[in-house]
């Protein structure tokens, strides 16, 4: 058994923030809300830069892809990293990265006529320091509070960035019109500068000294076992797999171009990207209040409703139908988030947290790059709306399957510490191959 997470020193109670939400909580949720306004506008300019440029369908679905190849190139890396050195430092040089990537794409968009391999480029050394980020992020800041307030804590971290998401997503739409895209990038890009360094300000006299293992591939090899052994855990990873290729090519590549074409510009796509945000918001309101006895059941049937963009898209459904099926999958993702990270808050172990979440992080993204560079022949070879119904069905399908795995139906959440009894059943749930008292995921 793993002994439970060591809560951050207490800090004096803030009246306007709750008294186990201390210092460093508050500067990783403050920062994270920064970075949020920023790219999520700056997800919307890239692919308006690159149709400003003359670039295609296909081109867009390029932009896209390098942005989330490095993800599936460096992720694992990253996870080892973060293991090994000091979480906060790899989350500052990241943000350094990511920054100087997005004012370089910034002036070459301003300067005029810029290179589809140039955005390409800058693109993916946004990509790089997203896949170094992730993982130390989340094992950082589940370390800032105690394993009794992580559901309530990560809900709230999740309300307070995707309500920045909402404010990032229609600004960013309506700075597009207004301004054109290389002006929302030059915002990413001090969002990202004002990120870094708050988050130089975190305390870590706290967090003990982690020793390094036999070497950076006997840590992955770790950190596999980890997730090989739960089926719960690689199965829905792999499910995440399909879903997560599918919804981005939807999002990052149809999405603009039914936009473009059948809804009047950027400014409406942003509106019904900021009412997923007012959905994430809703269901992370709800998850404040709410602790499901069986973590993952509820999850994963909080994921078909994920189906609906793409569906909607599909039709194409009027900009107010867009908005509401786009909060009805807001609020379902949120809830499986909320669920999925609490799941892996009690059962991996903290000190291989970090490897264990970039395993997550590789599987969840690994087909993205393949789907988004592909959206663009699959609308030519079958058109835009059965490349969207097929989206909806492979959301469907392995979400369905996912439901087949005993550990999916029957995990149940631990109270204090203690493992709550499962449900009547036929049989009992196989015990997972390490079973900690606490740890923390998504």
């Amino acid at each position: 058994m793993s002994s439970p997470r060591t809560a951050a020193p207490r800090t004096p109670v803030n009246r306007r923030r709750p008294e186990w939400a201390g210092r460093n909580y508050s500067l990783l949720t403050g920062a994270a809300i920064i970075t949020n306004l920023g790219s999520h506008g700056a997800h919307i300019a890239a692919a308006f830069a690159v149709m400003e440029a003359g670039g295609s369908v296909g081109d867009v679905g390029l932009i896209a892809a390098a942005r989330t190849l490095p993800l599936v190139l460096f992720l694992l890396i990253g996870g080892a990293i973060a293991d090994r050195l000091p979480r906060h430092r790899v989350m500052v040089a990241a943000n350094v990265l990511n920054c100087l990537s997005q004012a370089a794409f910034a002036v070459l968009v301003l300067a005029g006529e810029p290179q589809l391999w140039q955005m390409m480029l800058l693109t993916a050394l946004c990509g790089t320091g997203t896949a170094f980020f992730n993982p130390a992020a989340e094992g950082m800041l589940l370390s800032t509070v105690s394993g009794e307030h992580s559901n309530r804590a990560f809900a709230l971290f999740r309300m307070a960035i995707n309500g920045a998401g909402i404010g990032g997503a229609a600004l960013g739409g309506a700075m597009i019109a207004a301004v054109g895209p290389g002006w929302v990038l030059a915002a990413d890009a001090a969002a990202f500068a004002v990120a870094g360094a708050l988050r130089t300000f975190l305390d870590v006299s706290h967090v003990p000294d982690r020793t390094p293992g036999g070497g950076l591939l006997s840590d992955l090899r770790e950190g596999w076992v980890e997730v090989r052994t739960r089926p719960w855990l690689w199965s829905i990873v792999l499910q995440f797999s399909v879903v997560v290729a599918v919804v981005g090519a939807a999002d990052a590549v149809y999405g603009p171009l039914v936009a473009r074409d059948q809804l009047g510009g950027p400014a409406p796509w942003g509106v019904a990207l900021a009412f997923f945000g007012v959905g994430t918001i809703a269901g992370a309101v709800l998850m404040m209040a709410w602790k499901p006895r069986r973590l993952l059941l509820v999850g994963t049937l909080c994921v078909f409703p994920l189906a609906l963009p793409s569906a909607g898209l599909a039709v194409p459904l009027p900009v107010w139908g867009l908005c509401v099926v786009m909060f009805v999958s807001g609020a379902a993702i949120e809830v499986f988030g909320v669920n999925w990270m609490t799941a892996m808050h009690q059962e991996i172990p903290e000190e291989k947290f970090s490897r264990v979440t970039a395993y997550d992080w590789f599987g969840s993204v690994s087909m993205l790059p393949l789907a988004t560079a592909l959206a663009g022949p699959a609308e030519s070879a079958f058109g835009r709306t059965q490349s969207l119904w097929g989206c909806a069905v492979l959301v469907v399908v392995p979400t369905a399957l996912v439901l087949l795995v005993p550990d999916v139906r029957r995990m149940t959440r631990r109270a204090h510490g203690k493992t709550v009894a499962l449900a009547a059943a036929a049989e009992p749930a196989p015990a997972p191959a390490s079973a900690p008292a606490d740890s923390v995921g998504r």
